[in-house]
């Protein structure tokens, strides 16, 4: 491909004083539109962090207490706006910290920023003090990685990195610093353009050709679904999304990352298909004639055994990136293109058409969902997980609300049981699947939507990895909301225990295991005594706490949760022995699915 050289938004005139590198990233991210950083100071980005104090009017530096923690709060503040998120760390054990959440951000195309400190120029190749080769290290986690050697080269290649990130498929752009770049001094030239070969930044505009066919295939289909996938939030199409599948009549059935890109109450709403997605969005895209899949991957936990996966029907796929084409599910009308563009034209075709009678096909549906409804035993003397999701949704509802989750049961019963309906109201890690998401990822949400109500709803074992962000949050006067489903076990993984492995524990209990009486009160469900003392832990923070044990205090305590004015956390005792289901084991099929 022909060379590409490019300028965007981020201009200026040549500036005609001597700058070091640090004040240029400072006037680079500024020039950005970037206005909040998540850095974790050390010795090679003291010079960065100390410039930064200078520009405290314009960017606000949040000190999160782990690196990792910054990398999500990163994120969190990219997924709820669809903007930039900006982290930094300092050489060698800090630059690694934020390894977890760069391969994150790639899985989930996520636009971030990761700019990391290196040991000097001259040092670099010896095994120096903290040196790590952070480009080598993220090479296969990053949209693109570069390191700097010439303070000259610092406009350009944040440039670079700011447009490749948040353009086309987003994804983490990683920038190393040395610390000889960072304290040199240059004149600036921040007209100075990009030089991107091979990179193609816009997608091209939909075949009129393509998009022909695929009007013909929906005027046929008897038995359609439409798949939609993170691509939808992605390429903020959510209300063309909803007009064709009202168009046409389309049945909407949702990955993972997709549960906020179409309401779940909607009357064409199939819920979340998948591993633990509905019965009947399983079985609707396995019976289906016409698969139209928009912004999807086709992941492992989405299409099972990918033979048997749409296995009768005609497969479009429509996606910004070439890669995604092909890789696991091969498409009978593939289209690469934007998908906004691409519903504003299919719309605009369909005008109107006629529909057709989609009667029989949604009887079909109707008697799977009865069959097979989302449900739990609201007879339990327990507070079972689904119920308290439910009952946090009912209260929040009504209260633009936005949703994080850490990873694992609880992301899944929050998956299921709470009715999504504008997009970017869920922020939850897809496609790494990381422990230690929600609590940091909410902070960065609320520090970007200040006016909104943010949860976490967390695991006890995915709470801990970041638990202590806490601090952060109080600090910085971030008044997230954690609601904590306490089970004392690795949910998810006892889950597969007790599902393949014969309920075998393998390092699965998170309590204090040299209490005798820590692992049941006799009734092989409920641990008679909890530790961690979370509320406990909470106010030790600064945080207010309450922590629920009976069904009858739970909506008073979830009230008081989302009205409280500070971080606020909720503990909320469930029985350890309940699974998310429906489960359809791996490698399974529509033929394999777990119901009770």
């Amino acid at each position: 491909m022909n060379q590409i050289k490019k300028t965007n938004s981020v201009s200026g005139k040549t500036d005609n004083r001597m700058m070091s590198g640090t004040d240029i990233i400072a006037q680079m991210l500024i020039r950005s539109g970037v206005s909040v950083v998540f850095a974790y100071p050390g010795a090679v980005t003291m010079p960065l962090h100390q410039t930064l104090t200078r520009y405290r009017d314009k960017i606000r530096v949040i000190l999160p207490r782990h690196e990792q923690g910054g990398g999500f709060a990163a994120q969190g503040y990219a997924r709820a706006t669809g903007k930039l998120g900006v982290c930094m760390a300092t050489s060698g054990p800090g630059a690694t910290n934020l390894i977890t959440s760069i391969a994150d951000a790639k899985l989930d195309s996520i636009p971030l920023l990761a700019i990391t400190g290196q040991v000097n120029t001259g040092t670099i190749g010896s095994d120096g003090f903290q040196e790590t080769p952070m480009t080598e290290v993220c090479r296969s986690i990053t949209k693109h990685h570069c390191l700097i050697t010439d303070v000259k080269d610092i406009v350009r290649v944040m440039k670079e990195a700011i447009y490749i990130a948040t353009t086309g498929r987003p994804g983490p752009v990683l920038i190393d610093l040395p610390k000889d770049v960072l304290v040199s001094q240059c004149y600036p030239d921040f007209d100075a353009e990009m030089n991107l070969p091979g990179y193609c930044a816009e997608a091209p505009d939909p075949d009129p050709k393509t998009l022909s066919q695929i009007a013909e295939c929906i005027g046929e289909a008897a038995r359609p679904v439409l798949l939609i996938g993170g691509g939808v939030i992605t390429a903020d199409a959510s209300e063309e999304i909803r007009s064709f599948a009202e168009k046409t009549g389309f049945p909407v059935a949702k990955t993972l990352p997709a549960l906020a890109a179409f309401p779940t109450d909607h009357p064409l709403s199939l819920g979340m298909i998948g591993m633990h997605g509905t019965v009947y969005a399983n079985r609707a895209v396995y019976h289906s004639d016409l698969l139209l899949a928009c912004g999807v991957r086709f992941s492992d936990r989405i299409t099972g055994k990918v033979s048997e996966f749409a296995k009768s029907a005609k497969v479009i796929h429509i996606d910004i990136d070439p890669a995604e084409i092909n890789k696991v599910k091969k498409a009978n009308i593939p289209l690469i293109a934007d998908l906004k563009k691409v519903f504003q034209k299919i719309n605009g075709l369909l005008e109107n058409k006629v529909k057709k009678d989609l009667n029989p096909w949604y009887q079909s549906i109707e008697e799977w969902k009865k069959e097979f409804p989302l449900a739990y035993d609201h007879h339990s003397p327990y507070i079972l997980p689904e119920a308290a999701i439910e009952e946090l949704w009912k209260k929040a509802k009504d209260r633009n609300v936005i949703i994080a989750t850490g990873v694992g049961q609880h992301q899944m019963w929050t998956a299921q049981f709470y009715h999504f309906s504008k997009p970017r109201t869920w922020i939850s890690s897809c496609g790494l699947g990381t422990m230690g998401f929600g609590l940091p990822a909410a902070m960065g949400v609320k520090v970007a939507c200040p006016d909104r109500i943010v949860v976490d709803v967390d695991g006890d074992g995915s709470f801990q990895m970041n638990i202590q962000e806490m601090a952060t949050c109080c600090t910085e006067k971030i008044p997230v909301k954690v609601m904590l489903m306490n089970n004392q076990h690795l949910g998810m993984v006892m889950q597969w225990e007790d599902r393949f492995h014969g309920a075998n524990r393998g390092n699965t209990y998170l309590g204090f295991i040299d209490d005798p009486e820590a692992q049941g009160n006799g009734d092989g469900i409920t641990p008679k005594v909890r530790y961690p003392d979370y509320p406990g832990i909470a106010r030790s923070y600064g945080w207010k706490s309450r922590s629920v044990s009976k069904k009858e205090e739970l909506s008073d305590a979830i009230c008081e949760m989302l009205d409280a004015d500070g971080p606020f956390l909720l503990e909320v005792n469930v029985p350890y022995g309940e699974h998310v289901l429906p489960m359809t084991p791996p490698g399974g099929s529509v033929e394999n699915i777990i119901t009770k």
